[in-house]
């Protein structure tokens, strides 16, 4: 598996190791803010990892055992994964959280500063698969339908009405 974020890639090896490369420890002064982001500095010791996702300046992987790694610029909480987060089947990352699914079919968000994006609605359960994006989420339901929240600047949690089958 091969995922790319901003400025950086991770690659899943078939022995589940990641590799990462691209811009890693930039100093920014955008905002006023001077440090280094570590997006592509692999966690030593890392194995056993089913599934990897990145997201602006942060990187994630899902390990065998269902546990969330987190690592990068951590400006807005992306990188604190939940104390006891664990039967994780899935995860992604947006510009600036990180989501999960679990087993049950319930999801988990966190980061952007507990902005909307990092908000799950009330009720959210039957969830078959997600996707991060930049402010906001969409989840694929058992059911074949469609749900999203975040936020909605350009229409992009506003689902075709009718759709169905997905």
């Amino acid at each position: 598996k091969v995922v790319a974020g901003d400025g950086h890639t991770l690659v899943l090896k078939e022995d589940g190791t990641v590799v990462a490369w691209g811009r890693n420890n930039v100093v920014s002064t955008v905002g006023g803010w001077a440090g280094s982001s570590g997006q592509s500095e692999v966690p030593s010791g890392l194995r056993d990892v089913i599934a990897i996702a990145a997201g602006d300046n942060h990187s994630l992987a899902l390990k065998a055992d269902g546990t969330v790694v987190a690592w990068g610029w951590n400006n807005a909480d992306q990188c604190d994964v939940p104390p006891n987060l664990n039967n994780v089947i899935a995860i992604d990352a947006g510009f600036h959280h990180s989501i999960a699914l679990k087993e049950d079919g319930t999801v988990v968000a966190w980061g952007a500063r507990n902005s909307i994006a990092a908000k799950v609605p009330e009720g959210v359960s039957g969830v078959a698969a997600i996707a991060a994006g930049n402010y906001d989420n969409i989840l694929l339901k058992t059911d074949g339908t469609l749900s999203a929240w975040g936020s909605n600047t350009h229409g992009q949690t506003d689902i075709p009405e009718g759709l169905t089958n997905v």
